[in-house]
């Protein structure tokens, strides 16, 4: 089985976060979702996100989109990639938090760069 992971705040569920997802999907065949912690979207975006970290992954889950729905650390961003430890990691086309060390820790998982779904339209920044 080969496990792809994606990681984000996924603050306003939108079509171009399932775009992603279903982009994500198409490089294996189980795809996890992280969903960034409050206190880390505070110190990335320096702004709390509008819904709170259960109600953002109670929204992913309840999408149907991904086979599995997990909460990411609290202080090691890369903690979820050693647990599960994925065969892909894809990446959104504007996501850059995080993603400069992932090929030199885990140069055994290929990393993707997806592509953007209409992102004068569906990016949360626009929507909120």
């Amino acid at each position: 089985m080969k496990k792809v992971m994606v990681f984000g705040t996924f603050d306003i569920l939108h079509p171009g976060h399932l775009n992603f997802f279903n982009q994500a999907k198409k490089h294996g065949d189980y795809l996890v979702v992280v969903v960034a912690r409050d206190v880390n979207v505070k110190k990335i975006k320096n702004r709390l996100p509008k819904n709170n970290e259960d109600e953002r992954l109670g929204r992913v889950l309840a999408s149907g989109v991904a086979d599995e729905v997990i909460l990411g650390h609290r202080s090691d961003p890369y903690d979820c990639i050693v647990k599960i430890n994925p065969d892909v990691i894809c990446l959104g086309y504007d996501q850059n938090s995080f993603t400069g060390k992932l090929r030199e820790f885990f140069p055994e998982i290929k990393t993707v760069r997806l592509e953007p779904y209409k992102p004068e339209i569906y990016k949360s920044s626009k929507l909120r």
